[in-house]
């Protein structure tokens, strides 16, 4: 089964829970496990909140998720200035920012980064899906019970 679906939020942190309960859910319904689930938020997160920050001058951003054959792909888009420093290590604890990126890219399998400067930025995160196959085969008995 395939799910996609795009999302246009506000430069807002508020839009951040949201576009987790979306994907989550959907994940969750195609039962993808949750160990698999929490990085695919984690990285999700990470870049939306990337966007909320940097993502300006617009006032929105979007999201876009393709769940299906074993993989799910995340774009997260926005009209910032474009610019990305991929940081060699982590910061020392003192520092608050500089993080996410090196989190994206230790919880997905792979990451990229569409800059056009003056247009925006696309963070792509794509990771394989681990799939709970005893969720999958009790399904058609839990139905049949109904």
């Amino acid at each position: 089964m395939d799910i996609e679906f795009s999302l246009a939020l506000p430069r807002e942190a508020i839009g951040i829970p949201m576009v987790r309960r979306v994907l989550g859910d959907s994940l969750r319904s195609l039962h993808v496990t949750e160990n698999c689930v929490s990085d695919i938020l984690l990285a999700v997160s990470e870049a939306c909140g990337n966007a909320v920050r940097h993502g300006g001058p617009a006032n929105r951003y979007h999201v876009e998720a393709a769940i299906g054959l074993g993989r799910c792909d995340v774009r997260v888009i926005d009209k910032g200035r474009g610019q990305v420093r991929i940081p060699e290590q982590y910061p020392s604890s003192d520092i608050e920012n500089g993080r996410g990126i090196l989190i994206m890219q230790a919880v997905v399998d792979e990451i990229s980064f569409e800059i056009s400067p003056g247009r925006g930025t696309t963070v792509h995160l794509r990771k394989r899906l681990d799939v709970d196959e005893e969720a999958v085969t009790a399904r058609p008995r839990e139905l049949a019970s109904v």
